[in-house]
């Protein structure tokens, strides 16, 4: 992998960065590939090709624009020998998430929105007097939905190239163009992914992508006056950045940030299951998930025997080598990021909280692991409680009262994803009509990707995920006349 020539494609054409830097394997420290680095007059250059191939993809057929989503679905279907090992490589995610989650879903998504479906709402007619304005009549009318126009579509390092095709495939369905820019840290699926456009027969500059690790790169990408939408999903910091820059020029914004889900479990839970699902924070890609349940507010009642379960589990999940099969946890994306975590984790043990798990760094000769780590003797106000961790930590806080655990749960500048564990399905759906959080999970943790994906506060504005998303990337267009 690391003789693969990856370059930027613009316009088209691809290209050679001005400069390029290292992606590192987060378990063996290798390096895998070195990503083009792309100068603001590239990134610049990306945002005009977009803008001049927009007229004619938007004039395309919506017929035609699916059925062109359908044909990548099939081109990259038929690279994914070739792209599991490269993503699985740059993320470090388990073999198990590569090959399940991390690829497969690209085409899944490509064909969701190749299904073709009507830009056009009927609206009922109004009769409507004379007045100074305009005559009398019957007046007729529907809701248009149109291409926003050139969008800017920068994803997350966790999931990079799931979560890039679940941006590019909705905004190609309904009209727009774009310029992508994968994350910094693990850019070469992405890259790869836009050269595939052209093998499914994508006209040129409808899909451009600009890699950089330079905030300069990316900002002239966020504040061209060619691009009239920011989708972006990653962390709240710099999606405040992005919501400043784009609100000045009035672009549309899609911000997808962090969260510090809260996890309600009542006596009456199901622990087994609620141990089962909350316990993903720490197997399912090392806890680098924004939906994760990272924030446990467990009732009183059942508090010891959930702290006793969790405790009990995570000495026997294994840290390591993410292409070995028993491996549960592999390592968090950069070293970086690894001395973050640790500091979160020894922030509440200074705060006055207990390692009931964890806590301690693997002792492996390579990699960014950090072990399975249960917090408790915890309080809603300490560090741990408050900021994203984004690794494989879980915070235990007690309640005793449902208003208390709502409280709690609500405590939070957060709020992306919560859940509710209880057997009593009328509190549960009562309790989730409270939680300020833009997604509540009633007992499980599993997806339905119909429904509208979003958060409250600062996790985010806009909403995407099935229909949603054709919405997200349209501008309501109301064409009225006289009957």
């Amino acid at each position: 992998m690391v003789d693969n020539e990856y370059q930027l494609v613009i316009g088209g054409e691809r290209v050679a960065g001005a400069g390029g830097y290292e992606i590192v394997n987060p378990a063996t420290q290798q390096v895998v590939g070195v990503a083009p680095e792309a100068s603001v007059q590239q990134a610049q250059d990306a945002c005009a090709a977009a803008r001049d191939a927009f007229d004619s993809w938007s004039r395309t057929p919506m017929e035609q624009r699916c059925a062109l989503l359908s044909r990548f679905a099939e081109v990259w279907d038929a690279h994914r020998d070739e792209l599991v090992p490269l993503v699985q490589a740059e993320t470090g995610a388990t073999m198990r998430v590569a090959k399940t989650m991390q690829v497969p879903q690209v085409s899944a998504r490509f064909r969701r929105y190749a299904q073709v479906e009507s830009n056009l709402i009927g609206l009922p007619p109004a009769i409507m007097p004379s007045t100074a304005l305009a005559p009398g009549g019957i007046i007729g009318g529907v809701g248009h939905r149109a291409p926003v126009g050139v969008v800017a579509a920068l994803a997350a390092y966790n999931f990079p190239v799931t979560n890039m095709a679940g941006k590019i495939a909705p905004a190609l369905a309904m009209g727009n163009t774009l310029v992508v820019k994968p994350p910094t840290q693990d850019p070469l699926g992405v890259l790869r992914m836009v050269e595939l456009f052209e093998e499914a027969g994508f006209p040129p500059g409808v899909v451009n992508v600009v890699s950089a690790s330079t905030v300069e790169a990316a900002e002239a990408i966020t504040t061209s006056p060619d691009v009239d939408m920011i989708s972006f999903t990653g962390s709240t910091g710099v999606g405040c950045r992005i919501a400043e820059v784009g609100g000045k020029q009035m672009k549309r914004l899609l911000l997808e940030l962090g969260g510090k889900g809260a996890a309600i479990v009542f006596d009456d839970a199901d622990l087994k299951n609620a141990v089962s699902n909350i316990s993903s924070t720490w197997t399912f890609h090392s806890g680098q998930i924004c939906t994760s349940p990272t924030r446990v507010v467990a009732q009183r009642g059942i508090y010891d025997e959930l702290v006793g379960r969790l405790s009990a589990m995570a000495p026997h999940l294994k840290v390591g080598d993410p292409l070995e099969r028993d491996t549960v946890l592999g390592p968090v994306i950069t070293g970086v990021h690894r001395e973050r975590v640790e500091g979160l984790i020894a922030s509440a043990s200074a705060e006055g909280a207990t390692l009931a798990a964890g806590g301690e760094r693997p002792d492996l000769d390579t990699g960014f692991y950090v072990a399975p780590t249960l917090v408790v003797d915890a309080t809603n106000d300490m560090t741990i409680a408050r900021e994203e961790v984004f690794g494989p930590v879980i915070t235990v806080i007690p309640f005793d009262t449902e208003d208390e655990a709502i409280a709690i749960s609500n405590d939070s500048d957060y709020g992306l994803y919560d859940y509710v564990f209880t057997e009593d399905s009328g509190k549960a759906m009562e309790v989730a009509k409270l939680l300020r959080a833009g997604n509540v999970g009633i007992n499980t943790l599993q997806r339905n990707h119909e429904a509208a994906f979003g958060g409250f506060k600062y996790s985010g504005v806009g909403r995407d995920g099935g229909s949603w998303g054709l919405h997200a990337y349209s501008e309501m267009q109301s064409i009225v006349w006289k009957g």
